[in-house]
C-alpha cells in the first residue's frame, strides 16, 4: 500500500482561514470525489462545522459505478445533511439541482430570521470545500454562470478565497483544497492519490498503479483482463505486463514497460476509459 502524508504550507493556512471563516457561515457545501467518498471526505470538516447544515455533493458521478453511488447517497442522507451526485462537467442542471437544495437546507434558519422580526433575511453564507482537485471551483464557475475561479484538473491550484453572490438568497465562499495532517489509514492516501488529489510527483506510479488494478481486480472480477486482454488467471503484478504489451508499451529490449504502464493505467482510469468504476463501497458506518 502506497504511503502518503501530503500537508503543503499553504494548507495549514488554509485550515486557519477556514476555521476563522466558518464562525461566519451558516451552511457547508462539502465536494467528494464520487469514486471514493469515504477517502476525500475531510474529517476537520467534522470538527470545525459542526452543528452546521452540510450538502455532500458527490462529483465525478459519470466516472463512478451508478450502484454504488447510490447506495452512498443512501447512507449520507441525514437531517441536516443532504447529499446529491452530479457530473460538474457535463451536467446542465447542476446549478439549479445545488441552490435548490441549500435553499432547502438553510429554510429553518430563515424562517427563524422571519418569525424575530426579520422582514428580509440575509443571503445563506455557504462555504463550499472539498480535497483537492474534487471540482470545487468547477462548480462554483458552473453557480456564477461564468469563469470565476481557477479550476484545472490537478491539486492545489486554488490557493485564496473568493466570494460569490450566486442568488439573492445565497452567498458562496470558495477555498483552497484542504487535507489533513495525517491520515488514519493508509488507504486513505492510496485513494486520494488514485483519483489526483495528491500530485502524482509524490509517489511511485507503479506501486499506485498495482494498488489500484488489486482494488478493482477484487471488486471487479475480469474487468481488467477482459479490456487489456490478460489471461483471467493473470494476477496483479502479471497485469501490468498485459497493459504494456496491450497499449504497445515495451523498452528497447521488446520487454514491457512497467513504468509507463502504470502511468497510462492511472490516465485511464482517472479519465473513465476502463468504464464507471467506484473504488468504495458504502455501509452504514461511512459519512
Amino acid at each position: 500500500m502506497v504511503k502518503v502524508q501530503w500537508y503543503p504550507g499553504h494548507m495549514e493556512k488554509a485550515r486557519r482561514q477556514m476555521a476563522e471563516v466558518l464562525k461566519h457561515i451558516d451552511l457547508v457545501i462539502e465536494i467528494r470525489d464520487a469514486r471514493i467518498p469515504r477517502s476525500s471526505a475531510n474529517p476537520l470538516l467534522d470538527e470545525l462545522a459542526a452543528g452546521k447544515p452540510r450538502l455532500v455533493l458527490l462529483s465525478k458521478e459519470d466516472l463512478a459505478d451508478p450502484a454504488v453511488t447510490a447506495e452512498w447517497l443512501r447512507v449520507l442522507q441525514r437531517p441536516e445533511q443532504s447529499a446529491l451526485a452530479v457530473s460538474l462537467a457535463e451536467d446542465a442542471s447542476v446549478r439549479k439541482k445545488t441552490l435548490q437544495e441549500v435553499r432547502r437546507l438553510y429554510e429553518p434558519r430563515r424562517q427563524k430570521q422571519i418569525a424575530r422580526g426579520i422582514r428580509s433575511p440575509r443571503p445563506a453564507r455557504v462555504l463550499v470545500c472539498g480535497v483537492p482537485n474534487v471540482g470545487k471551483s468547477t462548480l462554483i464557475n458552473r453557480i456564477a454562470g461564468h469563469k470565476i475561479a481557477r479550476a484545472e484538473d490537478r491539486p492545489g491550484v486554488t490557493r485564496a478565497q473568493t466570494w460569490i453572490h450566486a442568488d439573492p438568497q445565497v452567498d458562496l465562499l470558495d477555498t483552497p483544497g484542504v487535507l489533513w495532517p495525517k491520515f488514519e489509514e493508509e488507504q486513505t492516501g492510496t485513494m486520494l492519490a488514485a483519483v489526483g488529489s495528491i500530485e502524482d510527483r509524490l509517489v511511485d506510479p507503479q506501486m499506485l498503479a498495482m494498488d489500484v488494478i488489486h482494488v478493482l481486480m477484487d471488486r471487479y472480477p475480469g474487468h481488467l483482463q477482459a479490456i487489456y486482454q490478460a489471461p483471467p488467471e493473470v494476477r496483479v503484478p502479471g497485469m501490468l505486463d498485459a497493459i504494456a504489451r496491450c497499449r504497445h508499451l515495451l523498452d528497447a529490449a521488446g520487454k514491457p514497460d512497467r513504468h509507463r504502464a502504470a502511468v497510462t493505467f492511472l490516465q485511464e482510469f482517472r479519465r473513465g476509459q476502463l468504464g464507471r468504476l467506484s473504488l468504495e463501497s458504502a455501509d452504514e458506518t461511512d459519512t
